[in-house]
């Protein structure tokens, strides 16, 4: 960036991002990716362990921050959720979720708001669960504050529960020569050098290209910073877990894994691909 050209602010880079979002949910609904046309479960996107982690739902309330399509949220509901709530800054994608699930029979809430605000849009509601990640926490650019979001959103006794993608997979990229399949670290793990602007037209999904606002920002976290935000605004962490799955193809190399998950070949090192975290309010 030259000294003529303007810095963003991060309410500007926010506002980019929920435009670049609102461009990618017709791209994303057009795409093979996420199987709306019924060739890929919707349970599919959830690790066995989440729902040991998660345990029953049944008379349970639960929040879906982020939810973009609402693809995952739909299954909260399925699973016996009294209230189901889905909760995205993007119009587009809120608009969608709602046809999503009103074509597929699931009574879900849908809410049009940037997560920061999560609290004033819900009107002061608070759940059971609060669900979050998988693509979700590499937009927010202050996790301590989303923390405090997340605890204001809690009743007593209630639980946040993040699967995100491990910090390490946003770090490695492929070796440039042409047909190696070795990863290297290429990217940052932790955070301190700022947002990370991309400029594509196209996205993690195989849909058509977008058709404008094509820039969007992302912060770096590790998983130290997710536990300290959490610890910080209240929360104990009683479960961390790391595994080598991923729920789509990210490498060329990658290797089915069963149920639509994938992993890396076994000659390949065992690395951390995506973690789940639990916490709960103290006391």
């Amino acid at each position: 960036m030259t000294a003529d050209e303007h810095m963003p602010t991060t309410e500007d880079m926010l506002r980019a991002n929920a435009r670049n979002w609102d461009a990618r949910t017709p791209v994303h609904v057009a795409s093979g990716f996420y199987g709306l046309d019924g060739s890929r479960s919707p349970d599919g996107w959830f690790a066995p362990f989440e729902w040991d982690d998660l345990g029953a739902l049944q008379g349970r309330d639960v929040l879906h921050l982020q939810c973009h399509l609402g693809v995952e949220t739909q299954v909260f509901a399925g699973r016996g959720a009294a209230n189901t709530v889905g909760l995205d800054f993007s119009g587009a994608s809120v608009a969608e979720a709602r046809r999503l699930a009103a074509e597929a029979g699931r009574e879900v809430e849908f809410v049009r708001a940037d997560v920061h605000r999560a609290v004033e849009a819900l009107g002061g509601r608070r759940f059971d669960v609060v669900y979050t990640g998988k693509g979700a926490l590499c937009y927010l650019p202050d996790l301590h504050r989303w923390a405090e979001v997340v605890r204001d959103l809690l009743r007593p006794g209630g639980m946040l529960y993040v699967v995100e993608f491990h910090p390490l997979l946003h770090a490695l990229g492929p070796v440039p020569q042409p047909g190696e399949h070795e990863l290297l670290l290429r990217h940052d793990y932790l955070a301190g050098r700022g947002p990370v602007r991309h400029d594509s037209s196209h996205t993690y999904t195989d849909g058509p290209p977008l058709q404008s606002d094509t820039v969007s920002y992302e912060w770096r976290h590790g998983v130290g910073e997710v536990v300290g935000a959490a610890t910080a605004a209240g929360l104990t962490v009683d479960v961390l877990r790391e595994t080598d799955l991923l729920p789509w193809r990210r490498f060329a190399a990658m290797e089915p894994a069963g149920d639509g998950w994938w992993r890396l070949p076994d000659a390949a090192p065992r690395i951390p691909l995506l973690y789940a975290l639990r916490a709960v309010p103290h006391g």
